[in-house]
């Protein structure tokens, strides 16, 4: 059966309100743009979103937070979305953020079938002990706060450390963006966009991938490939991607 699909709209047209959507990219780099544009255009609603980051005001996952379609976002950065940082002080948006290591974590073992792994990150403050506001209230107070975890030492002779709990993520969907793909759904990436991309796609049940070029099965070097075709249920090709700049620095000439 046939993973290509002709357009980015028929490719999520199955997503639905209310699912839970694994998001590759890094800041603007590596996102699957042509997806989330397409996402944006249907009439879903009261979407749960895992991703490093919310995009930026108006453009990746910024276009779905603007038209309202978020209930929900893990994520490790928010800092360069103003619309992103209102909806979550007003209440609107309920925001878990996880330090970025560890979200990388929780996905790839997500995509393992690891429940859940022990880290030190975050052992002695909110994250471990609870209290990180997940949801603010209209006037101001919290809503929702994140429960405290298990905390364990581990160590022996060696000398014992504390290490916190974390769980796996999955979700329905994972949205990626590959610069390369075959038609059996190998993929590679280009650079750092080879971020959160093969880490999502393993936690999503159904894989989407938009790829910029797309060759036949058998003519990528399989040591050049960074994702198997085993993980992509849906391939669109939609061809080179708009390289844009999340925040741009110019020095000052003197």
């Amino acid at each position: 059966m046939s993973k290509i699909v002709a357009s980015a709209a028929a490719a999520v047209a199955d997503i639905a309100s209310g699912s839970c959507l694994a998001v590759g990219g890094f800041g603007l780099c590596g996102i699957p743009d042509v997806l989330i544009e397409a996402l944006a255009a249907t009439a879903v609603t009261d979407l749960e979103i895992i991703s490093n980051n919310c995009g930026t005001d108006r453009y990746g996952l910024g276009i779905l937070l603007a038209d309202r379609k978020i209930r929900r976002i893990t994520a490790s950065y928010v800092g360069e979305n103003g619309e992103f940082a209102r909806q979550y002080l007003s209440g609107e948006l309920e925001v878990e953020l996880t330090p970025q290591g560890t979200l990388a974590e929780k996905l790839r073992a997500g995509g393992a079938g690891i429940p859940a792994f022990f880290t030190p990150a975050g052992v002695g403050t909110p994250i471990s002990e609870g209290g990180l506001p997940w949801r603010y209230a209209a006037d101001g107070s919290v809503r929702v706060a994140s429960p405290p975890k298990e905390v364990r030492a581990f160590g022996g002779h060696r000398g014992q450390r504390r290490y916190v709990l974390e769980e796996a993520l999955t979700a329905d969907y994972a949205l990626i963006h590959a610069r390369i793909g075959d038609t059996d759904g190998n993929l590679v990436f280009d650079k750092a966009a080879r971020n959160f991309n093969p880490l999502a796609a393993a936690a999503g049940r159904v894989c989407i991938a938009q790829v910029e070029k797309l060759v036949p099965a058998g003519e990528l070097d399989p040591d050049r490939i960074h994702l198997p075709g085993i993980f992509v249920d849906r391939i669109v090709h939609t061809g080179p991607q708009t390289k844009r700049i999340e925040k741009r620095t110019v020095a000052q000439e003197h």
